[in-house]
Formats: C-alpha cells, sequence, structure tokens
C-alpha cells in the first residue's frame, strides 16, 4: 500500500501510533496522505535455514543506490494474506494433477488463517478463474475437485493455441491482486512452458510487480509429456519470475516432493520481515525504481523483490 508524501512527519516515532512492549513488533499507523513503499523479505543463512532473530537496525535498504530510512519495520508479519493458486491445466500436465490438488488442499489447510484470503485460477488454452477471494476451506476442496485439463469437446473448439502462462499471471495481477493490500503471493504450478500467451515473461514479471506480488514458482513436470523429442525447458521463467519479484523457485523431483516444497514456502510466508519506507525522492514521473535490500550481518541471503511501480 502506498500513500503520497505531503504529510510525512519529521520525525519516526511520530510515524507509528505507539509501540507494543518490548520484543514485540511495531504496529505502525499512518497517514492516510504519506506513501510508504512496502518490501517483503525472507532472511537465510549459508545452509538455507531461515534467519528469524533480525532487527530493524540489521538491514540495509538503497533505492537507485540511495540509502533509504527504514520507517516501518516487523517480524512474522500478522498481515493479511492473499495467495492465488494458479494451476496449469495444459494437456502435458495431465499426470501430475493428482498430486498437486492434494497437495494445494494441504498446504492451504495450514497456511490459512481467518484473516488470509485465497483464489483458484487454472490456465491452459483458457484462463479460467475456477474460484474467486475465499477463506473457506471447504469451498477451496470442493473448487480444486473440478481443476483439471480441457474434455475432448472444449479441445474440439479450441482456438489459438496452447498455454497461457504469463497472460494468466498478467490476469491474476492486475484483475485481482491490484485490489489487496497486505501480504501477496501467486503461487504457479507449472512446467514453465509457454505456448500461447501476447504477453511476455518481463510483462507477466512487471505486472506482478506493479501489484506488489511475490510469484512462487513450482516446476512440476511429466517427463514423458512431449514423447521422444522432450518439451521446452521451463525453468529458465519460472526463475525469473520468482527472483524478480522475491518469491522463490522450486522443483518437484525424486529429492524434493510437492508436499516438502509446500513446507518451504509455508515456513517462509511464516517467517517473513516487513519493511517500510518514504522515498526520499518525491514521484514527479511514474515508473519503476529499483530495490537492493542487504543485511549488516556477513553470509546471509535476503530474498526480496529488486524494484517497485513509483506512482504520483
Amino acid at each position: 500500500m502506498r500513500f503520497s508524501r505531503r504529510q510525512v512527519l519529521c520525525s519516526s516515532a511520530s510515524l507509528f501510533a505507539g509501540r507494543l512492549l518490548r520484543g514485540q513488533q511495531e504496529i505502525p499507523t499512518f497517514s492516510t496522505d504519506v506513501k510508504v513503499v512496502n518490501v517483503l523479505a525472507t532472511v537465510t543463512d549459508k545452509s538455507g535455514k531461515i534467519v528469524r532473530d533480525l532487527t530493524r537496525d540489521d538491514f540495509l535498504l538503497y533505492e537507485d543506490k540511495r540509502p533509504q530510512t527504514l520507517q516501518y519495520f516487523s517480524r512474522e508479519s500478522g498481515l493479511p494474506l492473499t495467495l492465488g493458486l494458479m494451476v496449469d491445466t495444459s494437456m502435458s500436465q495431465r499426470r501430475v494433477l493428482d498430486a498437486e490438488r492434494g497437495a494445494s488442499y494441504r498446504f492451504l489447510e495450514v497456511v490459512l488463517r481467518p484473516q488470509d484470503q485465497v483464489f483458484l485460477l487454472q490456465f491452459d488454452f483458457r484462463i479460467f478463474l475456477r474460484l474467486p477471494l475465499t477463506s473457506s476451506l471447504r469451498q477451496l476442496d470442493d473448487a480444486l475437485a473440478y481443476v483439471d485439463t480441457p474434455t475432448r469437446s472444449q479441445l474440439q473448439v479450441q482456438s489459438g493455441g496452447g498455454t497461457l502462462l504469463y497472460d494468466a499471471v498478467i490476469t491474476a495481477s492486475q484483475d485481482v491482486m491490484s485490489k489487496q493490500q497486505g501480504r501477496k503471493a501467486l503461487i504457479l504450478l507449472t512446467d514453465g512452458v509457454d505456448t500461447g500467451s501476447e504477453a511476455t515473461v518481463a510483462e507477466a514479471i512487471d505486472a506482478a510487480q506493479r501489484a506488489d506480488t511475490l510469484i512462487y514458482s513450482i516446476l512440476f513436470s511429466d517427463p514423458s509429456a512431449y514423447g521422444i523429442l522432450g518439451g521446452g525447458n521451463g525453468r529458465h521463467p519460472l526463475t525469473r519470475m520468482a527472483q524478480e519479484t522475491g518469491g522463490g523457485f522450486f522443483e518437484v523431483s525424486k529429492k524434493e516432493s510437492i508436499d516438502q516444497i509446500y513446507d518451504v514456502i509455508q515456513e517462509e510466508l511464516r517467517s517473513q520481515y516487513s519493511l517500510g519506507y518514504v522515498s526520499d525522492q518525491p514521484v514527479s514521473i511514474p515508473g519503476f525504481r529499483h530495490i537492493q535490500l542487504t543485511t549488516k550481518r556477513k553470509g546471509l541471503l535476503v530474498q526480496a523483490r529488486d524494484r517497485y511501480w513509483a506512482r504520483r
């Protein structure tokens, strides 16, 4: 959520309505005219273990290489979470859909709280919002049962091509996520192969970043789906979407099941740092601004988006 800069107060103390007891996170109250840039971050050590004990003073944040002052900070954010579960239902995924449906429900059963919402979107040669935003596990369970590949009759009337992965990300970002506040993340279950979108992967990333949305990409492919010639490599676009939005990339394999991947994502979502700042440079022309978030502690890896869309 962003606000205009006009009424920014001089001291950080005046930006906050108050603080909880020592050791608890700060609960800020901003004037409705203050323009705050929010950054969600996950921090891990060299072994990949999540680091949860950092303070605001442990972070360094730069916007277009200019140092910024962090005015909002919290650990293990209690902010509402909006999730978009996006399932590739193209024919190449028909053998893995059962595993995706079961693991997705088990994940939602653990991560979803009363203040959180989830929508369910499937895509193949069509983009179909299977279930609008809901907090109901029962509705999600019912809707997941109907997530499936196209029927023969649907394939017969198909016009246009293939798998609209990038177009689906744009649809979810613009039509749903841009209207939500708080923490937002898309979870992509796909082999990463796009064969029909009008948009490019760069345009899909732009749309997610404009909507302040993380992308968690799960590469789940059926090696036999493309025959002896093999299929396209979806690893690169899925990795790029995850890295540039501050999410994560995972691949289902013999060593790591989809349930194990969901466990990691669930832990990351419960262990995020939420940081906010007011840019030292007012927006005269809308556009993307680059962000670099690091820590003063050596050997730590910060997972966060690398830019945001600055609005007037």
